[in-house]
């Protein structure tokens, strides 16, 4: 077993050898979109590696190809779906914000300030920031970043590993 540390999740957890971030980040409750059913297509799963990056298995070609998408994507980013623990010492931070998987998700916030950053639900840019006041005009110019996650989870089920 290996010590993982999630960057405001409590306590270190144990992890298996070659346990993909993804399967512990959502045992541990966090707030993943996994859009694409943990392909490496979509970089929903985007995390911060702060620590022993070179103790998780190699960026596969696909997530290469996903991470590029990413607007804030730095050097520690990886996809949790294909970062596999390999040895001790990985601390894990999540990116700040909330995807956005529908323009309909924000029709109860019309009037009120968001309280994270809403992200983009392809390349994580941020559409609404912090306090700025959701208005149902914006809501509007973000339905062309609207997409089907159930549709795209089904999609990728089809495909392989």
């Amino acid at each position: 077993m290996k010590n993982l540390e999630l960057d405001g999740m409590g306590d270190p957890v144990l992890v298996r050898t070659n346990q993909r971030l993804l399967e512990v980040l959502v045992d541990q409750g966090a707030r993943l979109q996994m859009a694409c059913g943990g392909k490496g297509l979509c970089a929903t799963c985007h995390v911060h590696v702060t620590a022993g990056a070179e103790r998780l298995s190699p960026v596969t070609p696909r997530e290469r190809r996903s991470l590029e998408m990413l607007v804030d994507r730095r050097p520690s980013s990886r996809l949790a779906c294909q970062a596999k623990v390999l040895e001790s010492g990985v601390r894990v931070a999540l990116p700040t914000g909330r995807y956005l998987t529908a323009s309909a998700d924000l029709e109860g916030l019309v009037g009120r300030r968001a309280e994270e950053p809403v992200l983009h639900p392809i390349d994580g840019r941020v559409l609404i920031a912090t306090g700025k006041i959701i208005t149902r005009s914006r809501i509007r110019e973000l339905v062309e970043v609207d997409y089907d996650v159930a549709e795209m989870r089904t999609r990728s089920l089809t495909l392989r590993r």
